[in-house]
């Protein structure tokens, strides 16, 4: 990605699309992007015009960048200037004032058409020309005088200028835009444990990879510890939030916690009656590859054979739809036609029918849009079973693990070790912890805290 990167961004050029550019970066990569963007356009120069700059991100924080929105929504483009949040928030501000119009003008409207209904009723009854012509003028100023009485811009409404062409009526009507309905996923509750104690507990462990080919001088020469001295325990609930820089051997502590690969030195012990769900960061490319070996398999008929008798149709069916494969979608289309979100959601449901204790999630968020995150992460939040989770996406994390409840709550949310993080009592741990040179270490402020760090780096590698 960052050679891709390089070639895109060394180029001179007068616009310049990137779609997707933060996946697989991690988040110096992705803090170093975003603020090379913000730099070019920044001190711009008649010579060397800055280029317009086109992004397709689900990256909330990163999206953040850009000055105007470009949304595509039920085939249509919407133009807003601002960010995410504010579209969000202005789209629900304008419906209740629309709504808010929409009755006063109603209320107006049957106030004035009975106060017509009785002048024309009694000009009739006394011939009276003058409440005649009174209630055919109350009734061109209804029909002229009713509707939006703003413009698309948020002005006054100016017939000149806001309604050319030829229309039936002097103002448009007010027409109040559909409720959004958000995206909605529903995980199913773990099973109970019949006995308490931690899901997974690491002590005291070191991994390194065996020596590679090569002479046998160079074989005696043992690798370096990817892994050392790492001990971590995680308990029903919990909300572990695992962040660095690639390289840092993240991906090889997952490995070790779902007993994909084995210690070189230490312990790790398993609840024995623990349900693990992992997620990995290679999910989709296995589907689509199990996709391309058998090009009828569609994502129903995979999740049956895969829960045999656990699973009925209508059951398979329900897991699916509640997360985003409903109908014909899941039973007719093949799982090799299916996009990336859907693989990831796929892969959920792959994973959720066993009913998990501990989910281990290893950038889940790549592939799925924005609004799919946003149900993803409000309902891992409060979910009941544990959370590991390893992600570049800073809010995503937020949310999660730190529990952080919209944009303005950074941290908000979190909590200390020990503290109760549900309703029913249940001891929830909120910890971040930072993986450097294969050492574990809690942040203790979170997120931010490792923003920080990671922007005094930027900052001196740019400024270079």
């Amino acid at each position: 990605m960052r050679k891709a990167l390089a070639t895109a961004l060394l180029q001179e050029t007068d616009i310049l699309i990137l779609d997707e550019p933060t996946n697989f970066l991690d988040l110096f990569g992705i803090m170093w992007l975003q603020r090379y963007l913000q730099s070019i356009s920044a001190d711009p120069s008649p010579d060397n015009p800055p280029p317009t700059l086109i992004v397709v991100s689900h990256d909330r924080d990163f999206i953040g960048l850009c000055t105007d929105l470009l949304i595509i929504k039920d085939q249509s483009l919407v133009y807003f200037h601002g960010n995410l949040a504010t579209y969000e928030a202005s789209q629900s501000e304008r419906r209740l004032y629309l709504v808010k119009m929409k009755e006063a003008q109603d209320k107006q409207r049957a106030h004035m058409q009975e106060t017509i209904r009785q002048n024309m009723a009694a000009g009739r009854k006394s011939d009276d020309q003058n409440k005649m012509r009174q209630a055919k003028s109350r009734q061109k100023r209804l029909d002229d005088r009713t509707g939006m009485t703003v413009s698309a811009k948020g002005t006054r409404f100016k017939l000149s200028r806001d309604l050319a062409g030829w229309h039936t009526a002097r103002r448009n009507d007010i027409d109040i835009p559909p409720e959004e309905r958000p995206v909605t996923l529903h995980l199913p509750e773990p099973t109970e444990l019949r006995f308490p104690g931690p899901l997974l507990s690491l002590e005291g462990v070191d991994f390194r990879y065996p020596p590679s080919k090569g002479p046998p001088k160079a074989k005696s020469l043992l690798p370096p510890l990817t892994i050392e001295n790492i001990t971590l325990s995680i308990g029903a609930g919990d909300r572990i939030g695992i962040i660095g820089l690639n390289g840092a051997g993240k991906s090889t502590l997952i490995r070790l916690l779902v007993d994909e690969t084995k210690p070189a030195r230490g312990t790790i012990t398993k609840h024995p009656r623990l349900k693990l769900g992992y997620y990995s960061q290679h999910a989709v490319e296995a589907l689509l590859s199990l996709g391309q070996a058998e090009p009828y398999l569609t994502a129903l008929s995979l999740l049956l054979r895969e829960a045999e008798s656990t699973l009925d149709e209508g059951d398979s069916r329900g897991l699916l739809g509640s997360l985003g494969l409903p109908g014909r979608l899941a039973s007719d289309v093949p799982v090799r036609k299916l996009s990336g979100g859907q693989l990831v959601r796929l892969e959920l449901a792959r994973i959720l029918w066993k009913r998990p204790q501990c989910l281990v999630l290893d950038e889940v968020t790549t592939h799925l849009d924005y609004e799919t995150v946003t149900a993803l992460r409000e309902e891992l939040r409060d979910w009941e079973g544990a959370v590991v989770l390893v992600s570049h996406d800073r809010w995503f994390v937020r949310g999660v693990v730190e529990g952080a409840m919209d944009d303005d709550d950074e941290g908000g949310g979190e909590e200390s070790e020990g503290d109760s993080g549900d309703e029913v009592g249940v001891p929830r741990r909120r910890v971040v912890y930072r993986l450097r040179q294969g050492k574990l270490g809690v942040l203790e402020g979170g997120v931010q805290e490792f923003e920080r760090g990671v922007e005094k780096r930027v900052r001196k590698l740019l400024s270079e």
